[in-house]
């Protein structure tokens, strides 16, 4: 049973994301941004109330993507973003992403907070940070 639902249009979509956010850190990379939006639809809660599908969580303004806020989400899902799209979707998850809502790219080392939630670990360029179980549980 997938993680969360979603349509052919949906999967597209969070091929394009995870393809505009994280393309350089490859598949792996793409995999674990994959995870956070899984994250922000399973969630409910934090800056993620209310987002309840993969175009909410794609499109949240503020507190959404930078690649959709910033204009760099504009190339097509390929097959292979796709396949990896679907596997997140399907409930895959990946360290330090399993239970990330955030990542970022700090110009140095990762900070052991960000916004009081907790690193969880560095992938290449992205920094990942998790809510407290307690506060967010439906992403653990």
């Amino acid at each position: 049973m997938p993680a969360i639902q979603s349509s052919s249009s949906d999967l597209a979509l969070l091929a394009r994301l995870i393809r505009a956010e994280a393309e350089g850190d490859g598949q792996l990379g793409m995999l674990m941004v994959g995870n956070v939006g899984v994250n922000r639809v399973l969630g409910n809660c934090l800056d993620f109330k209310g987002i309840r599908s993969i175009p909410q969580m794609v499109f949240q303004s503020p507190g959404g993507f930078e690649a959709t806020q910033k204009g760099y989400f504009y190339q097509a899902a390929r097959s292979q973003d796709k396949r990896l799209a679907r596997r997140v979707i399907n409930g895959e998850r990946f360290h330090p992403a399993s239970n990330a809502l955030w990542f970022f790219q700090p110009p140095g080392n990762c900070p052991a907070q960000w916004y009081d939630q907790w690193n969880t670990g560095r992938f290449k360029a992205h920094c990942f940070f998790s809510p407290a179980q307690s506060v967010c549980p439906n992403v653990y």
